[in-house]
């Protein structure tokens, strides 16, 4: 089969690296100028290191991405620390690991009990399928409490969902507790590393990478194949997989049934909008990521001081600090400029060091995207559309159906695989 694939994230790049190994010829076009999608990182001149444009870290349990990372040879590059992530809670920092500590949060000890033996329970079972029948809210009220809710779930739901967070089911929190680690990994100059060695990889296998290539269109023609138009030309292939936004989707291929371009659209998701500074000094003692609710006066979503997690040395002695927010794509924020951001953010970060000045501030990035969070209403895994879409040879493989999982590197791997054994599978049948 000739394929072509839409987007060089982990997902592209996983399924590529299948297909070539089946020695059908591959394809790969990406708007961006380098690989890795989401998971990208940018460098300043005077680092070792590359760093994310989204803060990333992997899990001991991200079995697809690390299996993947042995398979390529570079499996001597991952590391595991165990920073200290916390809970910003009426004004002081609780620490939530190691999970023990969680017994220090400000709750009667009842509602401790119940937040324990809840959590217990998500970790031991593995009956999804009927948490997704209920609202994280429901549930997690029901189950642990008004107290516990109303301090520590309900805080990051909003966060993290907005207008949204009452519709969001219980599975999809079911999948943030149960797989998790307190050992968090990363790799050996950065995410961007992996991606380019991944690349590299599917590259020196037979697969052609274009950059700065963004899709334009793709039209089924009478033979079967799927014509895929870029800027560049155009070119005929036996089947194309799509790995971006289902908006994108959509008006990439217009000629897609109605009902499916319309189920499409009921996929709701969230943007990302972070603020990278660059400080001369370090803003906590060590703290690396601080879960913030959101209020009036606290305008982002999660502080996250990287060189707390990794040594600030690989960046020059810089301490690197994300102020990042999930919002609804329309927010405000989308149309703000750097300036306006600092404005926002800076004042807020003397509340986790008084000394702080915006002095500190060395440099700044600002970086946007309007589908970073799938939200998972009831009964989600009915909602999802499958790999194989209507048009015959086209596929799509998107955040929106890593379900019930969380967004992340390694599920983009995992779904990437997966469209590559149904592509193969589909070829085989007929």
């Amino acid at each position: 089969m000739k394929i072509a694939i839409i987007g060089a994230g982990l997902a592209g790049l996983s399924a590529a690296l299948d297909l070539t190994r089946r020695n059908h010829p591959v394809q790969i076009f990406e708007a961006g100028s380098r690989p890795g999608g989401l998971a990208s990182g940018f460098k300043a001149d005077h680092w070792d290191w590359e760093l994310e444009r989204f803060y990333h870290h992997w899990f001991t349990s991200d079995a697809d991405i690390l299996g993947l990372i042995d398979e390529i040879g570079q499996g001597d590059n991952v590391f595991f620390p165990q920073p200290m992530t916390s809970i910003y809670i009426d004004g002081k920092l609780y620490p939530a690991t190691p999970l023990w500590r969680n017994l220090l949060m400000p709750i009667s000890w009842l509602s401790k009990m119940r937040y324990a033996l809840g959590g217990v329970f998500l970790r031991l079972s593995k009956n999804w399928q009927s948490l997704e029948q209920q609202t994280a809210h429901q549930w997690l009220t029901r189950v642990m409490g008004a107290e516990t809710y109303r301090v520590l779930w309900e805080p990051l739901l909003i966060g993290k969902f907005g207008r949204h967070y009452k519709e969001v089911n219980m599975a999809w929190m079911w999948a943030r507790l149960h797989k998790r680690s307190v050992k968090l990994g990363y790799f050996k100059g950065g995410f961007q590393n992996f991606n380019d060695a991944l690349c590299d990889y599917v590259q020196n296998r037979g697969a052609a990478v274009h950059f700065k290539t963004p899709v334009q269109r793709i039209t089924p023609q009478a033979d079967g194949r799927l014509l895929v138009e870029t800027a560049a030309g155009s070119e005929t292939f036996d089947k194309a997989l799509v790995t971006t936004s289902p908006g994108l989707l959509a008006k990439l291929a217009p000629t897609l049934p109605a009902d499916y371009l319309a189920r499409l659209k009921t996929l709701k998701s969230m943007g990302a909008v972070v603020l990278v500074l660059s400080l001369s000094r370090q803003l906590t003692a060590k703290h690396y990521w601080i879960n913030l609710p959101k209020t009036e006066d606290l305008p982002f979503l999660a502080l996250v001081e990287h060189t707390n997690f990794i040594n600030a040395d690989h960046y020059g002695g810089d301490h690197i600090v994300y102020c990042g927010d999930y919002l609804d794509p329309e927010h405000p924020y989308f149309d703000m400029d750097k300036q306006a951001l600092l404005d926002l953010f800076l004042p807020v970060l003397a509340r986790f060091n008084p000394n702080f000045k915006p002095e500190w501030v060395k440099a700044s990035w600002v970086f946007k995207e309007k589908y970073a969070q799938p939200v998972p209403g009831l009964n989600h895994s009915q909602n999802i559309p499958p790999l194989q879409t209507p048009l015959s040879g086209l596929y799509w493989a998107g955040m929106s159906q890593i379900y019930p999982w969380d967004r992340g590197t390694n599920y983009a791997v995992e779904i990437g695989r997966r469209a590559a054994r149904k592509m193969m599978q589909d070829r085989n049948q007929a």
